[in-house]
């Protein structure tokens, strides 16, 4: 699979997604210092579930994701771009970080998912 068709999967948004969740609730639980049965205490699941979250094991409705985010203090944010930009734009990107160049561009945001 190239890089573009990567870009181009829902699978890899999927994924970076959960990914961003799972850093989202590790960072909270270090904050708190909370263990994953305190955890799914104040998610109000089981610490099954809070198990399956980190092990990135799930696929939510984008209600779950909403509900999730808040109970931990966070508001999700989700922007879109076009495909094809934001390929373009990465490719920029990463030729210019491979070139130790800094590079910064207000058009160009790499976290889709931004939270607040």
């Amino acid at each position: 699979m190239t890089r573009d068709e990567l870009l181009k999967s829902p699978e890899y948004w999927t994924s970076e997604i959960q990914m961003e969740l799972y850093r989202q609730i590790q960072e909270f639980m270090d904050k708190k210092h909370l263990n994953r049965t305190q955890l799914a205490g104040h998610l109000g699941c089981t610490k099954g579930y809070v198990t399956q979250l980190l092990n990135g094991d799930f696929d939510h409705k984008i209600s779950k994701l909403v509900e999730l985010s808040l109970a931990i203090g966070k508001v999700p944010e989700i922007s879109y771009h076009a495909v094809d930009e934001y390929v373009a734009a990465s490719d920029t990107y990463s030729t210019n970080v491979v070139n130790n160049a800094y590079y910064s561009s207000s058009s160009f945001d790499t976290n889709y998912l931004k939270v607040a």
